[in-house]
């Protein structure tokens, strides 16, 4: 994976070093890893909260790292309906490009996860990619 990359360049490495701890992790909630030829494409899937309408649910979605990662966020878009986030567009978080005030270098794909997750029982209140679809649509797109 890393031959046609620079693995002397602190993005790099970093992106490598998560795809190792990711690869090597037994997470129940999520699991992700980068295209085998492009290290900024990522592609996850989560498992939809406990206790929501989401629970039953399992969504695909890709995070395109940019080439200043970790300094700068990732795009996030869901490939898979769900009833929170809108498919094939970028999503609208605090953890994305949307908000690079709010952007922590030291997050990383496991936070970025992990705060996805914690985002799809809020309401979207307009934010870009976000829908707000009756709870009984949510849980019906789960099952599926």
């Amino acid at each position: 994976m890393g031959g046609k990359y620079n693995a002397k360049n602190l993005g790099i490495k970093r992106i490598m070093q998560e795809a190792k701890e990711l690869s090597e992790e037994n997470a129940y909630e999520y699991c992700a890893q980068p295209l085998e030829d492009n290290l900024f494409e990522w592609h996850f899937t989560i498992r939809g909260p406990e206790d929501t309408e989401f629970a039953e649910g399992r969504y695909h979605g890709r995070i395109l790292l940019p080439s200043e990662y970790p300094f700068k966020p990732p795009e996030i878009m869901f490939l898979t309906p769900n009833g929170r986030f809108e498919l094939h567009k970028k999503i609208c978080l605090s953890v994305t490009d949307f908000h690079p005030e709010f952007w922590q270098p030291a997050w990383g794909i496991r936070t970025i996860l992990l705060a996805v997750i914690a985002f799809f029982p809020t309401h979207a209140k307009g934010a870009i990619g976000g829908l707000d679809y009756p709870p009984e649509e949510r849980a019906r797109l789960a099952r599926e």
